[in-house]
C-alpha cells in the first residue's frame, strides 16, 4: 500500500505509487506510524531533487521532515513550493532573481516564503485566483472542471500521479481558476521554465 507522500497540483497530499521527479517539504507532517497528521508544518514549502550527494533517507522517519513527492517542478509550483537553496543552487538563485525583477527589490528566502504563504492558502483551504488562460505563461496550472490542468504551449494537459495521459487545445479565451500562486506565475511570465514530466513532450 503506497505511503500519503504525493502531493497534487491542489496542495493535498494523498498516497499514490511512484515517486516523480521532484521531492520536498513542508516539515514534520506525519505521527510515528508514518500517518499524515497535519498539511504542513512551516512556511518553508520548499522543492528539491530527488537524489544529492550520495544521501540516503528512511522515508517517512519517526520525528523527521516528511518527505513528499511530485510528478514534476510545474506541480510542485502549482502547490506553492519553490526551488530549494541547497539541491537545487542555481535553479533557487535563477528563479530569486526573475522574482526580484518581478517584485521589485532583493528578496531572500524568508521573504518569498512569506509571500508564497499569504498566496497558497486560505486557512487550510487552497486559494486560487480567477484570469484568462490565454494570457497565462506555460507551466501553470489551472482548474477545469474541478481538476487540474497544465498549461503548456497551445494546450492544456491533465495532470495524473504518473503523468500526462489527456491533452487538449488551449482556449483563445476563457476565465479559469488558476492553482499556481500569484507570484509564481509572475516568475514564470518573465522567463522561469519549469521542468515538467516527460509526458508533456507530444514526441
Amino acid at each position: 500500500m503506497p505511503l500519503q507522500n504525493r502531493v497534487t497540483p491542489f496542495g493535498e497530499v494523498i498516497a499514490l505509487e511512484g515517486r516523480g521527479l521532484i521531492m520536498g517539504n513542508r516539515g514534520v507532517l506525519h505521527d510515528d506510524n508514518r500517518r499524515i497528521v497535519r498539511p504542513w508544518k512551516v512556511r518553508r514549502w520548499i522543492a528539491c531533487c530527488i537524489e544529492f550527494r550520495g544521501r540516503r533517507r528512511t522515508i517517512m522517519a519517526p520525528k523527521r521532515y516528511t518527505e513528499l513527492f511530485f510528478l514534476d517542478e510545474a506541480t510542485a509550483f502549482s502547490a506553492g513550493h519553490r526551488p530549494c537553496r541547497e539541491c537545487r543552487y542555481a535553479d533557487y538563485q535563477r528563479f530569486r532573481s526573475l522574482w526580484e525583477g518581478c517584485h521589485g527589490g532583493p528578496a531572500s528566502a524568508d521573504a518569498m516564503d512569506t509571500q508564497l504563504h499569504q498566496e497558497r492558502l486560505i486557512g487550510r483551504t487552497k486559494r486560487t485566483y480567477r484570469s484568462n488562460i490565454g494570457a497565462l505563461p506555460d507551466g501553470t496550472y489551472v482548474a477545469l472542471e474541478a481538476d487540474p490542468w497544465l498549461v503548456w504551449g497551445d494546450e492544456v494537459l491533465a495532470w495524473s500521479g504518473a503523468g500526462y495521459a489527456n491533452r487538449k487545445r488551449r482556449p483563445a479565451r476563457m476565465d479559469v481558476d488558476v492553482l499556481t500562486p500569484r507570484s509564481i506565475v509572475a516568475v514564470l511570465a518573465a522567463g522561469y521554465r519549469p521542468a515538467v514530466h516527460p509526458s508533456a513532450d507530444r514526441s
